[in-house]
């Protein structure tokens, strides 16, 4: 019975992506931000490769590793969630998802305030915390909707749940999800609900509306071949629900780790795709180093559970999808290389699989695993590992 665990903690870059400086990231690199807080503590990320891919200077390489290790390139024209993992799945996205660094356009306005009944304001890039810091007491006067974006191709409407039932909140964003298509069709559509008194604090209740790939990646493949896609997290979220047949919502990391132990003990054939979104969504985007180290260093923790629960035959991947380097400047996500770690009870140990020119070989490597005819983007590295 194979089974594929397939983690992927979301922002943690390893810098260097050679394109970096293109998208105004040049010497960013989350995960060396991390270990030069003195505060990183990850003995099953490190014994899997973590310190021993090329190019990283954070941590002297080890000698008892048992995973095998690579660096990987985006070659995808963008550094957010939903390329990220598009890419990994199989699918390239050459052409850069619409950004919007002056706001929407008043066409798209228009179109938005007819089908909600609600008038807009802010309309500017902007930190999510503090949007609702600037704009959440007109919110709460008048009801007008709080839509905002980032360097990301998201378009993301906060309100108060006071003040616009969470559920009228994601209908919005599902209207808003039918007019974003072609021209403005941006990778997400986000619900960012918030509560209490100025200053607000957000709510756990955020919902991504994505994008559909316009493409098959393995996720469809895995299925059309009878094999169980689990989605943990975001997943559901990032591929719009898209042959992900049985999902656990975000909980928070420690949350969706637990879940995933849970699975790890259960029978089934296939994938547990796992999206971690804490390094990211709460300490990356508000630059808290220590939060973010921390959060690394309690999944460690989990992750030599779940090394414990793993069967002879199925494998572990841990990546990432883009960077958040805490250390950097600005707010937004950060153009980086990515840790691929892989592990498997008969897998070779210690295997140095080099710089991937794509985040493809991933999806690639799972569709050889399990036999199926799947050929997106990306090339297979299982025969170099088993």
């Amino acid at each position: 019975m194979k089974r594929v665990f397939w983690i992927v903690l979301d922002s943690v870059g390893l810098g260097g992506a050679p394109d970096a400086a293109d998208f105004g990231d040049a010497g960013s690199d989350t995960l060396g931000s991390c270990y030069k807080s003195g505060k990183m503590n990850v003995p099953n990320l490190e014994k899997l490769g973590l310190a021993n891919i090329d190019g990283t200077s954070f941590r002297a390489p080890k000698s008892d590793v048992i995973g095998c290790y690579c660096r990987m390139h985006e070659k995808s024209m963008g550094k957010d969630t939903t390329v990220g993992h598009w890419e990994m799945a199989g699918m390239i996205s050459p052409r850069p998802l619409p950004t919007y660094p002056n706001g929407f356009p008043q066409d798209v306005l228009d179109k938005l305030e007819a089908a909600w009944g609600r008038k807009i304001i802010c309309n500017l890039p902007y930190s999510g915390t503090e949007v609702i810091k600037d704009y959440g007491k007109e919110h709460v006067e008048t009801g007008a909707l709080i839509v905002y974006t980032s360097a990301d191709s998201v378009l993301q409407i906060a309100a108060h749940e006071d003040v616009v039932p969470i559920e009228d909140l994601y209908k919005y964003c599902r209207q808003a999800r039918e007019i974003m298509q072609g021209e403005h069709g941006v990778g997400r559509i986000i619900a960012r609900p918030f509560e209490g008194e100025h200053p607000y604090q957000r709510t756990v209740r955020r919902h991504d509306f994505s994008l559909q790939p316009p493409r098959e990646t393995v996720l469809d493949a895995l299925k059309s071949e009878g094999f169980l896609n689990i989605g943990v997290g975001k997943i559901y979220d990032i591929f719009a629900g898209k042959s992900v047949m049985l999902s656990y919502p975000n909980k928070g990391n420690t949350a969706n780790m637990e879940r995933v132990l849970d699975v790890a003990d259960s029978d089934f054939e296939g994938l547990c795709y796992i999206n971690l979104v804490d390094t990211d969504m709460i300490y990356g985007h508000r630059r808290d180093v220590p939060a973010y180290t921390q959060a690394l260093c309690d999944f460690d923790v989990q992750l030599g559970q779940l090394m414990e629960k793993l069967r002879d035959d199925d494998i572990l991947i841990i990546t990432a999808d883009h960077g958040c380097d805490p250390g950097y400047t600005g707010t937004d996500h950060t153009r980086e290389d990515v840790p691929c770690l892989v592990y498997g009870a008969k897998l070779k140990k210690d295997v140095n699989l080099g710089t991937r020119d794509t985040f493809a070989d991933m999806g690639a490597t799972i569709a050889d695993y399990f036999g199926i005819g799947y050929r997106g983007d990306g090339a297979s590295f299982l025969s170099e590992i088993v």
